[in-house]
């Protein structure tokens, strides 16, 4: 008994640490929060109006919660590896725009953004494509010196070679490196605009 009393003061005490700690954030921090909340939701469905959402917020703590509105939206905006982050991502730069409602500056940085996302997408699938040929063309020169025959290159499977998940890597980081460098100056652009 004495064994699960001390555990229970053990959690009491955690309980009583993390609410002091909680009581030392800012009051604008903890509506900023509110703001990055509701944009998950959003996000995930559950409302359809950003601005109503906003509206519905106390007057005085509605530039708080906006400005965290306006990062969580930045936060979802993503190099879209797979279709569900570009679906993600766009659904984040809708929401900048009703957010902005609409503001001029605003849309051509969104704009922006969609376009880079697009073409990173373009870009990412031409140089897998292309480190996938340079492979391929390799290995079967390499089966030619030593059969002295052409093989069918169709036939070879540049995936599975060591060296094409080495360039891969290194082909992506880089490509992945300049995109999101584009995207955080236009997101930098959108905070400032938005708070």
């Amino acid at each position: 008994m004495a064994e699960i009393r001390s555990t229970l003061d053990m959690v009491m005490e955690r309980a009583n640490r993390m609410a002091e700690r909680a009581a030392d954030v800012p009051v604008e921090q903890q509506f900023e929060e509110r703001g990055m909340r509701l944009i998950a939701e959003f996000l995930a469905g559950k409302h359809a109006d950003i601005n109503a959402l906003l509206q519905n917020e106390d007057p005085a703590t509605q530039m708080a919660v906006r400005k965290g509105m306006a990062t969580g939206l930045l936060r979802n905006i993503l190099l879209p590896r797979d279709e569900e982050l570009m679906q993600s991502s766009n659904a984040a730069i809708a929401g900048i725009q009703e957010l902005s409602a609409q503001d001029a500056e605003i849309t051509s940085v969104c704009t922006e953004l969609s376009q880079i996302l697009e073409q990173y997408t373009g870009h990412k699938d031409q140089v897998i494509q292309q480190l996938a040929e340079n492979i391929r063309t390799g290995l079967a020169q390499q089966l030619q010196q030593q059969t002295g025959e052409m093989p069918d290159v169709n036939a070879i499977d540049p995936t599975m070679h060591p060296q094409y998940r080495q360039e891969l890597e290194k082909a992506l980081g880089d490509l992945n490196e300049q995109y999101n460098q584009a995207l955080s100056q236009r997101k930098d652009i959108l905070l400032q605009r938005l708070s």
